[in-house]
């Protein structure tokens, strides 16, 4: 089981664009997070957690994944208030495209903890993989709210559009254009040629809110100027060129 990077590629529908997303940083996958949450006169480890535990491990080493998810279930229902084992869990079942697992385990850890902003980014992420655009978007809304990442905005702002709620997209569209750190951040998107490139984040935002005034204000004009401010920036930035000769 290959562990989570730290930049996933996300593509949204209808066109608009491909996005970067950072994922949370996975822990130790040679043992799971065994703390206790109970008083410290209890905390010494069963002889059964001992044993489940080191059955992880070994199904670790010899990588046979399904036998490490039996040894997170049976280490879960050791000890059913660690959290960090039921993270381990969704991490496991989202590693592995089973997104449905995903998301409802991360709904189990924010049925605890609302601000859990790891359980909160594997259910936008998945939500949004399952098309169900809403609920990545709510998740998204939380995790930018709890920490103010200017990242999780620009996947609001996507999928805002998507959803055809143009002005809460316009909003979000101009509070990144107003974010000096969006103008060092990058994305991914396919060149003329089709294959994947880096181009400034700036650029996806200003088509974006071409595409968003067009669609809200019927404004061609103002449309028009966001196309052409992206190309000012990248001239081969395919998406601006493609909607810069629709507009016209």
């Amino acid at each position: 089981m290959k562990y989570l990077v730290v930049i996933l590629l996300v593509s949204f529908g209808a066109g608009v664009s491909g996005q970067t997303q950072k994922q949370p940083a996975k822990p130790d996958a040679s043992k799971p997070q065994t703390q206790e949450t109970k008083p410290a006169t209890d905390q010494k480890m069963s002889a059964l957690t001992e044993h489940y535990i080191k059955k992880y491990q070994v199904a670790i080493q010899w990588s046979d994944y399904e036998v490490a998810k039996d040894a997170l279930y049976d280490l879960i229902i050791e000890n059913p208030q660690n959290d960090s084992l039921i993270s381990d869990l969704a991490y496991f079942y989202f590693e592995n495209e089973k997104y449905v697992q995903a998301v409802l385990v991360s709904q189990q850890l924010l049925a605890r903890n609302p601000k859990n902003a790891v359980a909160l980014e594997m259910s936008a992420v998945g939500y949004e993989v399952m098309g169900v655009k809403d609920r990545s978007l709510q998740s998204f809304e939380s995790l930018y709210l709890l920490t103010n990442n200017f990242n999780y905005l620009y996947k609001m702002a996507f999928l805002q559009f998507d959803l055809k709620r143009y002005a809460e997209c316009i909003t979000s569209v101009d509070i990144l254009l107003a974010n000096k750190d969006v103008e060092a951040a990058k994305v991914a998107f396919n060149d003329a040629a089709g294959k994947p490139k880096e181009y400034p984040m700036k650029v996806a935002v200003l088509n974006l809110k071409g595409l968003a005034v067009q669609e809200h204000l019927g404004d061609k004009a103002a449309a028009k100027k966001a196309f052409e401010d992206a190309l000012a920036i990248a001239p081969d930035f395919v998406l601006a060129k493609e909607n810069l000769a629709k507009v016209k």
